[in-house]
C-alpha cells in the first residue's frame, strides 16, 4: 500500500486548503514544501526590526474571508487560533494634488465618495452576483462550468447571457468611463485591477474591478491578528489534527509516473514517497513540465504550450519600520485606511502598466501603501509605524527608465538598481507623508530577483502565476492545450495561481480539486441519481 492517499507539492494557501479538506475526509495526506516555512507566499517575520511583524509577501485576506474555503473551514480554523480583524476604511487613493477618494463599507457612504452612479452599480451587480462569483469558483472546462453557463442562459435568456459575457470581458477603462462621471471614482477603483494581475485596458479587467469594489464594500479588508502566517498555521494544525503530514525543506524533483499515472514523487535527496490516489502540484507550468514531468511521456502540444507560457509584470516590495505612525497630508482618514493607492488616477495606472510592459521602469508607478497597524496594532511596538509597499508595474527585463534617471545596465535586476528605484518611490511617498523619511528606522526592499529567489513560483518576480491575458485566463488557464486542473498524467492535478481562478488568497483552485477528488465514483453517483428519480 502507498504511504499516502495524496501528496501535495508546495504549501501555498491552495495546497493547505486542499490538504485540509482531504484530511478531514480521512485521506492520508502529505504536504511537501521546499522552503523552510509553510504557507508559500504567506509569511510573517521580523523583517526589519525586532517586534515589527511584516507580511513579507501577501498581506490582505478579503478573498479568503469571502471565499468558499473559509466558509467551509473557518469555524475549525478559529478553534485553532485564527482571528480576523476588519476595518470601516478598506481603501483609498491619494492623488498628486493632495486630494483623495475612498471606497467605504456602506452604499450611502460610497455615493458621497464615488458619485450618484454607485447605487446603479449595485442594482446591476447583485442580481447576477451568484453567476459572477460562480465563475470565480467553478472549474470552467467541466460539466460544472457548462451547467453554470446553462444557468445563466436560463435566467437571462440567450441575448442576456451574451450581454453578461460581454460585460465580463469589458476593460476596466471602458466600464469606469461609461459608468462614473467622476475621475476621482476612476482613480479609487482602477488601481485594484493591478491586484488581479491585469491592467485597466485589458479584457476582463472591468469585471474584476466590479467584483473587487463590491467585495471591499461588503467584506472590508480583513487580516489575521498577528500576521498572515496565522492562516497558514491554523490550516497546518487542522491537517495535522486529522493525521496529515506537513514538512518543510523537502524539495520535490520529479513526479513518478507509471503506465501514465502519477504514483508518487522523488525528492532531490533521492527519497521516493508514494501516493495511492493523487499527486497535487501547486506549481507553475514551467515547473510542472520542465522539472516535475521532465522524464514523463507528455504530448508535444502540451509541452510546447508550457514552454510558451508567458509570465506577467514583475513586482517589488518595500517594508518600513517607523519610529512613529505615518502622518498623511490631506484627509485625516488616510492615516486609518488599510490600503492607500498613490497614483494620478486611471490614466496614471494605464501609463505605468504600458511603460512596464514595454520594458521601462515607470516614471510614476502606482504605489500600494498597506497600513496593517490600522487593523492590528499588535504587529509593532506601541507608538511605532509599519508600512507594506507593493509595486506591481515593473518589467523583468529592463530596457530603460521612462523618467530618464536610472541606468538599466545590462537589463537585469541588481540590488543597486532595486535600492535606487526604491529611493524614487520613497521620495514620491514623502510628498504625501511628510514625516516618512524622518521616522525611518529601517527599510527593506525586495526586487523581482529577490522574490524569484525566495519562491520558485514567483518566476520573474510575477506574483500572479503568469500573465492573465485572455488566452491564459478563464477557460484557457493555464494555457489552451492544457486547460483546467487535470494534466496529461492521470491522477496528477495542478493548482495554484497559474490555474483558474488565478491568483489571490481565495484558495479557489485548491477547493475545486479537493471537491473533485472527494466526489463519489461515477457509478455510485449514477446509482444515487437513479434512486432519486425512482423516489420521485
Amino acid at each position: 500500500m502507498a504511504e499516502y492517499d495524496a501528496i501535495v507539492v508546495g504549501s501555498g494557501v491552495n495546497s493547505l486548503a486542499c490538504a485540509a479538506l482531504l484530511a478531514r475526509a480521512d485521506w492520508r495526506v502529505c504536504v511537501l514544501e521546499r522552503n523552510d516555512w509553510l504557507g508559500g507566499a504567506i509569511k510573517t517575520e521580523e523583517l526589519t526590526e525586532p517586534e515589527f511583524l511584516h507580511d513579507t509577501f501577501s498581506a490582505w485576506h478579503p478573498l479568503w474571508v469571502g471565499g468558499a474555503a473559509h466558509a467551509e473551514l473557518g469555524d475549525e480554523l478559529a478553534r485553532r487560533g485564527l482571528e480576523y480583524l476588519n476595518t470601516e476604511l478598506p481603501t483609498a487613493t491619494a492623488f498628486p494634488d493632495g486630494g483623495s477618494a475612498f471606497l467605504l463599507r456602506t452604499a450611502d457612504a460610497n455615493v458621497d465618495e464615488l458619485g450618484p452612479e454607485w447605487p446603479g452599480v449595485l442594482e446591476r451587480f447583485f442580481p447576477t452576483a451568484d453567476l459572477a462569483f460562480g465563475v470565480l469558483g467553478t472549474e470552467l472546462w467541466s460539466p460544472a462550468g457548462f451547467a453554470l453557463a446553462a444557468k445563466a442562459v436560463r435566467r437571462l435568456g440567450r441575448a442576456g447571457g451574451l450581454a453578461f459575457l460581454g460585460e465580463v470581458l469589458q476593460s476596466s477603462r471602458a466600464w469606469l468611463e461609461t459608468t462614473f462621471a467622476s475621475e476621482r471614482a476612476h482613480g479609487v477603483l482602477a488601481p485594484w485591477v493591478l491586484h488581479t494581475g491585469l491592467g485597466p485596458d485589458q479584457a476582463a479587467s472591468g469585471f474584476m474591478t466590479q467584483v473587487i469594489a463590491v467585495a471591499a464594500q461588503e467584506g472590508g479588508m480583513p487580516v489575521p491578528r498577528g500576521g498572515g502566517a496565522k492562516l497558514a498555521d491554523a490550516l497546518v494544525r487542522l491537517i495535522r489534527d486529522h493525521g496529515g503530514v506537513c514538512e518543510t525543506d523537502r524539495d520535490v524533483e520529479r513526479v513518478l509516473v507509471r503506465s501514465g499515472r502519477a504514483v508518487g514523487v522523488r525528492l532531490t535527496d533521492g527519497e521516493t514517497i508514494e501516493a495511492e490516489r493523487a499527486v497535487v502540484a501547486n506549481v507553475t507550468p514551467t515547473q510542472l513540465h520542465e522539472r516535475l514531468l521532465a522524464d514523463a511521456d507528455v504530448a508535444s502540444p502540451v509541452v510546447e504550450g508550457a514552454r510558451r507560457f508567458r509570465y506577467g509584470r514583475s513586482e517589488m516590495q518595500i517594508h518600513y519600520a517607523l519610529s512613529e505612525p505615518p502622518r498623511w497630508d490631506g484627509d485625516e482618514r488616510l492615516a486609518g485606511t488599510a490600503i492607500v493607492h498613490v497614483t494620478p488616477g486611471l490614466d496614471g495606472v494605464s501609463r505605468a502598466v504600458n511603460e512596464a510592459e514595454r520594458g521601462l521602469l515607470p516614471a510614476e508607478a502606482t504605489i500600494v501603501v498597506g497600513q496593517p497597524l490600522t487593523l492590528d496594532p499588535s504587529r509593532a511596538p506601541e507608538g511605532r509605524g509599519l508600512l507594506w509597499i507593493q509595486l506591481q508595474e515593473l518589467p523583468w527585463h529592463i530596457k530603460g527608465d521612462a523618467a530618464g534617471e536610472l541606468d538599466a545596465g545590462n537589463g537585469g535586476w541588481t540590488d543597486e538598481l532595486r535600492e535606487r528605484y526604491a529611493d524614487r518611490i520613497q521620495a514620491r511617498l514623502a510628498r504625501h507623508i511628510p514625516n516618512l523619511e524622518s521616522s525611518i528606522l529601517k527599510r527593506v526592499a525586495l526586487g523581482p530577483h529577490d522574490l524569484q529567489r525566495a519562491n520558485v513560483n514567483l518566476r520573474h518576480g510575477d506574483p500572479y502565476g503568469g500573465s492573465l491575458a485572455l488566452d491564459q485566463n478563464f477557460l484557457w488557464r493555464p494555457f489552451g492545450s492544457s486547460p483546467g486542473h487535470t494534466t496529461p498524467v492521470e491522477r496528477l492535478w495542478q493548482i495554484g495561481a497559474s490555474t483558474w481562478p488565478g491568483p489571490g488568497l481565495g484558495a479557489g483552485s485548491g477547493m475545486i480539486v479537493a471537491r473533485k477528488l472527494l466526489e463519489p465514483p461515477l457509478t455510485q453517483r449514477a446509482v444515487a441519481r437513479a434512486r432519486a428519480l425512482v423516489q420521485r
